[in-house]
């Protein structure tokens, strides 16, 4: 069996930042986020890591990420563009905008033939989920099903105090499986609680801070690939007539068409550890501080990859 490979999405990463050069640091060594879940998913056993990225972003993102990791892990490079369509389609004029994530990890196609984990570029996941999603991925295989699973996190660790976030709430069977996921884009604190609204604040509804989110932490066997590919055409058929310029490939919904098709069992790996982000600027000096905590502890090096 093939050893899992880590994917990391960072083909937006350039928009987001202003360019690369930009990227902000959240240690005084110059680390930025995506350093850490590198260093965690090294010790967790992974060995090789695919970057998705802009092909204009190519030499910058190598000169900030790729060529310093290339001395501890394998690195591959896979384009993320938007006219890597099938036969008999192309690119509507005027559309910028990439094809999403479930286009994302298509794109890595003729990079990966084993189990892999695909990650956000710019989310802090902690250690414990890249020990977890690791093993599972290095002890199961497809049966009568795909054997996919996600890394799951209370709603609680995984929300801002500067505005709102996006998280996909599960729903799971007894065993521990992915049953759904219900994508809302406006959750934030209400009130001493969480809550979502779907219309613009009218209306909000209450959500317990245990519940389990997906923070876009898979982990899927090679067969997700074809299945990603064999679907593509039918959502660019809709999608081109529907919303040509913003219609995106999204890697949750293909999941959950195949849960209801009953063709694939995810398995929902919990994680105790709190999510770290900066979506927005104010959230800044809370990673640098969540950041310096942890390297006091123990948890991490004050230089990564120093005990290596």
């Amino acid at each position: 069996m093939d050893k899992p490979v880590l994917v990391i999405m960072a083909a937006g990463m350039g928009s987001r930042y202003g360019g690369l050069k930009q990227i902000d640091p959240v240690d005084a060594q110059g680390h930025i986020i995506m350093d850490f879940s590198m260093y965690d998913a090294r010790k967790a056993g992974f060995e090789k890591v695919i970057f998705i990225i802009k092909r204009e972003n190519e030499k910058d993102f190598r000169e900030a990420v790729g060529d310093r990791i290339s001395q501890y892990m394998e690195v591959s490079y896979v384009f993320q563009e938007a006219g890597n369509l099938p036969e008999g389609y192309g690119v509507p004029k005027g559309r910028v905008k990439p094809w999403g994530t479930g286009h994302a990890v298509l794109c890595c196609s003729g990079e990966i033939d084993g189990p892999f984990a695909v990650i956000n570029a710019d989310d802090y996941y902690g250690a414990e989920a890249f020990k977890l999603i690791y093993d599972y991925l290095a002890s199961h295989q497809d049966d009568e099903k795909y054997r996919y699973t996600m890394v799951g996190y209370k709603l609680g660790n995984t929300v801002t105090d500067n505005g709102h976030v996006a998280r996909g709430i599960c729903d799971m069977n007894e065993r521990g499986e992915l049953v759904a996921i219900h994508e809302r884009t406006r959750i934030e604190k209400q009130d001493g609680g969480i809550a979502y609204t779907e219309d613009e604040g009218a209306t909000w509804v209450p959500v317990p801070e245990e519940t389990i989110v997906s923070m876009n932490m898979w982990g899927f066997t090679s067969s997700i690939l074809k299945e990603l590919k064999g679907r593509f055409p039918a959502f660019l058929d809709r999608g081109l007539e529907e919303n040509p310029m913003k219609c995106e490939y999204f890697l949750p919904a293909v999941v959950s068409k195949l849960l209801e098709e009953e063709k694939a069992a995810v398995a929902v790996l919990k994680s105790a550890d709190k999510w770290y982000g900066v979506t927005y600027k104010e959230d800044k000096p809370v990673v640098v501080a969540a950041i310096q905590k942890m390297k006091d502890e123990g948890l991490y090096p004050e230089n990564l990859w120093e005990d290596r």
